[in-house]
């Protein structure tokens, strides 16, 4: 393909999940049309590379689209009406034609049959090379200007280009080129990590998972799930959550709260007291040796031993004594003190203003022919696979509009 001095039909910028995405699909429709991927870093689809444990988390079994909308603290309403035009089952299908088969884990995420993320990447390389859809790495673009048609200048190259599609993720560099073009960028802060705690007691117990609800009175926030100690804090779904829905608030605070945590789940300090004076009245046993229902063992001794009962038996405990255990097992106070990458994935809300996008094609409301697809918007959702579920609706709307404009 003649690149630098010919008129391209359109240009992605970001060579991630949501621009594969696009191109194959704009492709697929218009195998007439130049398309050129241009990716900043050496290689193309890390983010998919790492995903999941390197299995890449594809999407999740949610099949209705208000439900779905429902994991994504910012973006709920305006990916309502492109949910209904391209959504989970969509993706599955996408991916089945296309020689993928996923799976769907007991949780709800969704992964290959294959539990590898070179699964997807090599689809997407193989479909771009079928349609000759050309990619160019290392390609850093430092200047966006539009006249009659789009310039696009990389520190090495210059292209033009008829419609512009820009899927580069969280990029300030990018965010700053889209201000240039009359966007308002809502500044970006860290959604989706883990908990530090100073209480190196608590760390002790790292590898214990359970239900559990958890909150942040000061900061009005609070969760329910599974809940994982960690060497560092705590981690799992229920603290994931409520990183991403108080990803605002957790930044203002600049990770420095009191945790709350009821490792009773749903039951109430004054169901777990009833459950207490009971459990004096069957058992003569130590406390330590004879633990509520379903509190792990290691988590029961520690909480036995902060209340000072290791060595007691429950016949020896007054009601006031079983009221502190109660308290302790239904709102256990932890200072946290900064936060963790979860795993090797790093979401942030933030990003391009959502008022400035028309959800029906994701085109933007300030430059003609401008598209946008993925996380250099302002949405951003909880861990499950809603992130790339974004992307693929967001890549299949852009490329639907583009093929009908062009």
């Amino acid at each position: 393909m003649q690149l630098k001095d010919d008129l391209i039909n359109v240009i992605i910028v970001g060579g991630g999940a949501a621009g594969f995405f696009t191109a194959i699909n704009l492709a697929e429709q218009r195998p007439d049309l130049s398309i050129l991927i241009l990716e900043r870093g050496k290689d193309v689809l890390q983010k998919v590379r790492i995903s999941g444990g390197g299995r890449c988390n594809v999407t999740h079994a949610e099949f209705d689209p208000r439900p779905l909308t429902a994991n994504y603290p910012r973006g709920e309403k305006e990916l309502l009406g492109p949910f209904h035009k391209f959504m989970t089952g969509d993706t599955i299908a996408w991916f089945a034609d296309r020689g993928v088969e996923l799976k769907i884990e007991d949780d709800g995420r969704m992964f290959p049959v294959t539990d590898s993320s070179q699964t997807i990447i090599d689809c997407f390389l193989g479909l771009t090379d079928k349609y000759n859809i050309e990619v160019l790495t290392s390609q850093n673009v430092v200047s966006i200007k539009r006249h009659d048609n789009w310039k696009v200048v990389t520190k090495t190259d210059e292209f033009k280009c008829e419609h512009l599609v820009v899927t580069a993720g969280s990029s300030p560099k990018v965010w700053e080129l889209m201000k240039s073009l009359d966007h308002t960028i809502v500044d970006a802060v860290p959604s989706l990590f883990t908990f530090n705690t100073v209480d190196k007691e608590i760390t002790s117990l790292a590898g214990i998972a359970l239900e559990a609800q958890v909150e942040i009175p000061q900061l009005k926030l609070e969760s329910q799930g599974p809940l994982l100690i960690t060497h560092w804090g705590f981690s799992g779904p229920a603290i994931l959550k409520m990183s991403a829905w108080g990803a605002l608030e957790l930044n203002q605070s600049n990770y420095k709260f009191d945790l709350v945590i009821n490792w009773m789940n749903h039951l109430s300090y004054e169901e777990c007291y009833e459950m207490l004076l009971a459990k004096r009245a069957e058992s003569k046993k130590q406390i330590s040796n004879d633990r509520l229902y379903e509190v792990p063992k290691r988590l029961w001794s520690y909480l036995a031993e902060v209340a000072g009962l290791q060595e007691a038996a429950w016949s020896d405990c007054s009601n006031a004594t079983l009221k502190e255990l109660a308290t302790l097992l239904t709102a256990s106070v932890f200072k946290i003190d900064g936060k963790s990458t979860f795993k090797e994935e790093f979401v942030t809300a933030g990003g391009i203003d959502l008022k400035e996008v028309d959800f029906r094609t994701f085109a933007s409301r300030k430059q003609e022919n401008l598209y946008f697809a993925g996380e250099v918007l302002n949405i951003d959702a909880i861990t499950g696979g809603f992130n790339f579920q974004n992307a693929w609706t967001g890549g299949w709307s852009v490329a639907q509009a583009i093929s009908l404009k062009v």
